[in-house]
């Protein structure tokens, strides 16, 4: 079994039923959510051994985080302080015009003050296969730049697959400092996931999205670039040059918050397994579809049911 850890920051997410307001709801969904976590259960979901690494308060809110975590078969690697809060966000789902709002409160979150140190050494870098973590971590503080920066190298020094997915987040930081950080980051990656959206507007990459994809793995040499496309599905350009390309699969969606986290954990439950950069992309592709008919932001799914939506797409993959 392949084995993954991950690292970031889980919020608690509050949410009122679709269609209502926040400042009018008298009542509020309470899950877990976070990008780096999201990944490590639809990787376990899918066969991967996984581990989430974070930063928590010691509080009933902290270990509500870590036991919902637990629950999907991930092992939380936690740091548990006493200074620093749990982060939560709230999110209004409505139809157009209004669309649908996420509301940040994760101010003086715990996880902002990890230390390398406390990153690097609550897990066995030697022991896992790939080493995953977002750009929301370091547009949350300067500390979490320089222990996001540190456990990519060490990752890498240790044989570890090291994977990034941009994840541009226009609420914490702007273009030009993420722009930095990011150029900075991909130098430490193997496997590099970038919305095609986010390599033109902070990147500040222009052609179509193969170019994107090429010129991405020119500069920085990563064994994978993953160029993801919205509904136009995905691409890749592998380390000998060459351009996978898959369709998305169609969905009726009920809730597309988490469909990038959930392409992220099933592409890597395939490619982890036998590196085959195509069957990677059909499986992300496949459990990024089932998630979209899921509420809330985890990719509750099985191995079964992303083979079923492959098959039952009668292949459908343009290579």
């Amino acid at each position: 079994m392949p084995s993954l850890a991950t690292f970031g920051e889980t919020m608690l997410r509050l949410s009122p039923a679709a269609g209502d307001r926040i400042e009018t709801a008298t009542q509020l969904d309470f899950q877990t959510a976070g990008a780096e976590s999201n990944v490590a259960i639809a990787a376990s979901n899918l066969g991967v051994d996984s581990t989430w690494i974070s930063k928590l308060p010691d509080s009933p809110l902290g270990r509500r985080v870590t036991r919902e975590i637990r629950s999907h078969g991930v092992e939380p690697s936690v740091t548990w302080t006493e200074e620093g809060r749990q982060g939560t966000y709230y999110i209004e789902q409505g139809g157009d015009p209004r669309g649908t709002n996420v509301i940040y409160d994760r101010a003086d979150a715990a996880i902002r003050t990890t230390t390398p140190s406390e990153a690097t050494e609550c897990v066995d870098l030697e022991s896992m296969d790939a080493v995953y973590t977002s750009g929301i971590t370091p547009a949350l503080s300067s500390q979490l730049r320089e222990t996001t920066a540190t456990l990519l190298e060490r990752a890498r020094s240790a044989g570890a697959t090291t994977v990034f997915d941009l994840n541009y987040r226009s609420k914490l930081w702007s273009p030009a400092n993420a722009r930095s950080c990011y150029r900075s980051l991909l130098e430490s990656v193997d496997v590099a996931v970038i919305a095609a959206r986010d390599a033109r507007s902070v990147l500040e990459l222009s052609g179509d999205d193969a170019s994107i994809g090429r010129e991405l793995a020119e500069t920085y040499d990563p064994d994978v670039v993953v160029v993801t496309r919205g509904e136009d599905g995905a691409m890749a350009v592998d380390g000998d040059g060459r351009l996978h390309e898959q369709p998305a699969f169609p969905a009726e969606t009920l809730d597309p918050i988490g469909t990038g986290d959930a392409f992220v954990g099933g592409f890597l439950a395939s490619y982890l397994r036998d590196r085959d950069v195509s069957s990677a992309l059909e499986y992300g592709s496949a459990t990024a579809a089932l998630k979209r008919t899921i509420d809330g932001d985890l990719a509750v799914v099985t191995p079964a049911e992303v083979d079923a939506v492959i098959d039952d797409a009668g292949g459908g993959i343009a290579r």
